[in-house]
């Protein structure tokens, strides 16, 4: 059993508007990075660390290095099918987050959990990995891009996971989108992540069933305790 190293809040949104939850992760990024400041002056403040989960209405949001051009459709089209588009400040290009998708922002210290950006990203896919193996579903990296594939030495890759941060001070906020029982056809209007010729798929339309969000979120929970060290 390895020893827990540090507590998180855990927090569940719940279905969220998408400018909501970014204000709410920039609040608390910056209480963290406050904390961060007086323990460093006095060495007695315990820096508070968060994971939120939740679901989003139809939103496009695109990383601060993407293309717009991988918007496939006019800003006028987004009213037609209920959606909404953000540019915003995160790595990453282009990405899609509706119901069904289960999407997380840990807002943790890296330098408190020794972690540097590159070893975060990985630990992040690997919760994700780990978690959809709980269903029997095989997963892992594609060299060269962020996030978690399917079937990545075949012609059928495709992407069930997307993940895209911003670290400020060494502190990390915006986080993953996992598709659980998201209506795929609201990709067919980008290049997700900037890909045009990989696929994306969910955990719905792998194992060809509903699934439960609640079930879902639990066992995610359970290997991200696991993976970083923290109790929740």
């Amino acid at each position: 059993m390895e020893k827990i190293m540090h507590t998180l809040e855990y927090i569940d949104l719940g279905i969220k508007n998408y400018q909501e939850a970014w204000d709410y992760q920039e609040e608390l990024l910056e209480g963290v990075v406050e904390a961060k400041k007086k323990n460093k002056a006095d060495g007695k403040i315990i820096i508070p660390g968060y994971l939120i989960l939740c679901e989003h209405p139809h939103v496009y949001t695109l990383g601060k290095s993407g293309d717009a051009n991988n918007l496939l459709i006019q800003e006028s089209f987004l009213k037609s099918i209920n959606a909404t588009y953000y540019k915003i400040n995160r790595g990453g290009d282009i990405t899609y987050h509706g119901p069904g998708q289960l999407v997380g922002y840990p807002i943790i210290d890296l330098e408190s959990f020794k972690l540097g950006v590159k070893e975060y990203v990985h630990l992040l896919e690997e919760v994700i990995i780990q978690t959809l193996g709980q269903y029997n579903i095989s997963a892992t990296r594609l060299e060269g891009a962020t996030g978690v594939w399917l079937d990545v030495s075949t012609p059928k890759v495709r992407k069930i996971c997307a993940i895209g941060v911003r670290i400020s001070r060494y502190v990390t906020m915006h986080g993953f989108a996992l598709n659980v029982n998201t209506d795929l056809k609201y990709f067919s209007h980008i290049n997700p992540c900037g890909f045009q010729d990989k696929g994306v798929t969910s955990m719905q339309k792998e194992l060809g069933r509903e699934m439960d969000m609640k079930e879902i979120k639990t066992q995610f929970n359970s290997q991200f305790s696991r993976i970083f060290r923290v109790s929740l």
